[in-house]
């Protein structure tokens, strides 16, 4: 009996693989545009009516991995070791992130993502949503509440960086080292860091 709800679940996370890699596979192949919800039915050897039971809308199915994404990190920023800042916590989990080896039919989607201005302002409204996972944990190292608008004036920089850092030197290219990586995300977070010592310190002006 303890095993059906692990075996339904895995079941669960086998056709929604399925479903997204068949649209991934097409999207690389014929355009996301020209793609649609039955084509990617057809592909996966499902109905449209199950991929609604598994992804919202299209756009969902190309940013697939991406609430994973958002739960590592948010897990990641809970369970980092007292005295972390939230700043070095989001660039071990970067690098991580990027060191992880892309199959081809990663790096061809990345390719489309970024080739495509509509996608790209997707891409980066996704990104945004990172934002209050990342003040809430700034916040913490200041000792704000929040809602302080501190956090989320470096929160909404280092999503600002990044964007800006992937889509100029992604396009075209295949995945970074983590030397290279690296050296791309540390002036940003050295940036970043330098601003954020500069709000714990109090105003020198007078109000």
């Amino acid at each position: 009996m303890n095993l059906e709800p692990g075996l339904r679940e895995r079941k669960k996370q086998r056709t929604r693989e399925t479903i997204a890699r068949a649209a991934h596979e097409l999207f690389v192949q014929k355009g996301y545009d020209a793609t649609t919800l039955p084509d990617i039915a057809q592909a996966a050897d499902v109905s449209t009516r199950t991929i609604f039971a598994y992804f919202a809308s299209k756009e969902d199915i190309l940013f697939s991995d991406f609430p994973v994404l958002k739960e590592a990190l948010a897990q990641a920023l809970a369970d980092r070791p007292d005295g972390e800042e939230a700043l070095e916590t989001v660039r071990e989990f970067i690098l991580s992130s990027r060191g992880i080896e892309k199959s081809e039919l990663d790096e061809e989607l990345n390719r489309c993502v970024l080739s495509d201005e509509t996608l790209r302002n997707h891409l980066r409204a996704r990104i945004v949503q990172l934002e209050d996972l990342i003040a809430a944990a700034i916040a913490k190292d200041l000792g704000a509440a929040e809602n302080d608008l501190r956090p989320h004036l470096v929160a909404a920089s280092l999503t600002a960086a990044f964007i800006a850092l992937s889509e100029r030197s992604d396009a075209g290219a295949k995945s970074k080292s983590p030397a290279e990586t690296a050296a791309l995300v540390d002036p940003v977070i050295d940036f970043l860091r330098g601003g954020l010592d500069a709000l714990k310190k109090p105003s020198a002006h007078p109000r």
